[in-house]
């Protein structure tokens, strides 16, 4: 019996500093017995709220099921504790699979090399089982494996979402440094956004905020356009009641009314990217989007606003990043009245620059950017 199978026990990663969200987040889908570790939560849920959890999470990156926990302080006892793993349980020589892993604290210390005696062990498995052995695919894998060590202490997991969450597959083109999908969803969750005004990003590049706004509003599930998901090759995996949970979900969405939700940006090639991306979505087509400087937009009163300019990696120009952000502050105070404005900066030196009195500064990392997300009221 699996570590998973025992007390229905699973893990959910997240990205660091979005552990409180992610909780409340696998509290509504169904999740119990949540606790909350660094850039993650242990969980525990039956199979039906598992593949629930799988195709509605926006925060979560990705579920982890445990196979085994052991000691470990050497690449040989990897081996041979990952080699006692019936991998034919989960799949078959016919497939791909992949190890990522990641070490710290340990006298294993190298991660790629700890992944590669798993990924032997695996082969060698399957080669003594039937004299054939599965194919590695680190891009698009039938199987993704993880194996996480720390302080000597080695779990081999199977990955339930068979790669990131926050790949929606609606990103079909993207700008410079584009924010993740979700840190977008984080964003549009906590602006607390209930479709009563229009929202309005003009500053939309590749239209990740929109597609997310658009995806909380119709209740569109984030794992709407995935093709495959880890938990289906689980002995447990109950495809019909797996078609059920996709289908009571996709009835639950709901139209959008056209002029809700808006964006512009200054350049040509973003708005196309955005339409592009748009097109993958119910209801993308109502998006309205137009080529715009936002410093040409007559006015925008009583909506909400929310958007990710540029903090120095997507600058093009040579204008100043400190002269742009008082210009967008010029533009928030006198065009924006009876808005409010949720302003994702990157470049945390820049908030001083936009000249308005915020109510909020929430610490959010996107990649490398240890950013903040700055709430405006402007009356």
């Amino acid at each position: 019996m699996y570590l998973y199978q025992k007390n229905n026990s699973f893990f959910a990663q997240v990205q660091d500093g979005l552990e409180e969200l992610g909780k409340q987040e696998l509290s509504k889908l169904g999740a119990t017995n949540i606790s909350t570790v660094y850039r993650g939560m242990y969980f525990t849920a039956d199979m039906s709220t598992l593949f629930h959890i799988n195709y509605h999470a926006r925060i979560i990156t990705r579920i982890l099921a445990p196979l085994l926990q052991f000691t470990c302080h050497d690449p040989d006892v990897l081996y041979k504790k990952a080699k006692t793993i019936e991998w034919q349980d989960f799949f078959s020589h016919h497939h791909t699979f992949c190890v990522f892993a990641n070490v710290s604290n340990s006298k294993i210390n190298h991660s790629q090399y700890a992944a590669l005696r798993v990924k032997d062990a695996i082969a060698d498995y399957f080669r003594e089982k039937c004299n054939a052995r599965p194919s590695v695919d680190r891009h698009s894998p039938d199987v993704y494996i993880s194996l996480y060590i720390e302080n000597n202490k080695a779990i081999l997991s199977l990955d339930m979402s068979a790669g990131s969450l926050h790949r929606r597959g609606y990103r079909q083109l993207s700008g410079d440094a584009p924010m993740q999908e979700n840190i977008a969803a984080a964003i549009i969750e906590q602006i607390e956004w209930d479709g009563s005004v229009p929202l309005y990003d003009p500053m939309c590049g590749s239209g990740t905020l929109l597609a997310e706004a658009l995806m909380y509003y119709c209740s569109i599930p984030a794992g709407k356009l995935r093709k495959h998901y880890g938990f289906e090759v689980l002995p447990e995996f109950d495809a019909q009641v797996w078609e059920e949970i996709k289908l009571k979900a996709d009835k639950q969405i709901r139209p959008l009314p056209k002029g809700l939700i808006l964006g512009s940006d200054i350049s040509r090639d973003a708005i196309s990217m955005t339409q592009k991306n748009l097109t993958c979505l119910p209801y993308g087509d109502m998006i309205t989007v137009s080529v715009m400087d936002f410093q040409k937009i007559h006015e925008i009163t009583n909506q909400l606003i929310v958007c990710n300019p540029p903090y120095g990696i997507r600058l093009r120009n040579n204008q100043d990043l400190g002269d742009f952000y008082k210009a967008l502050g010029d533009f928030l105070k006198q065009r924006c009245k009876g808005s409010i404005a949720y302003i994702y900066v990157g470049n945390r030196e820049m908030i001083k620059h936009v000249g308005l009195k915020s109510s909020f500064k929430i610490p959010l990392k996107n990649g490398g950017l240890d950013g903040r997300l700055v709430k405006y009221e402007l009356y």
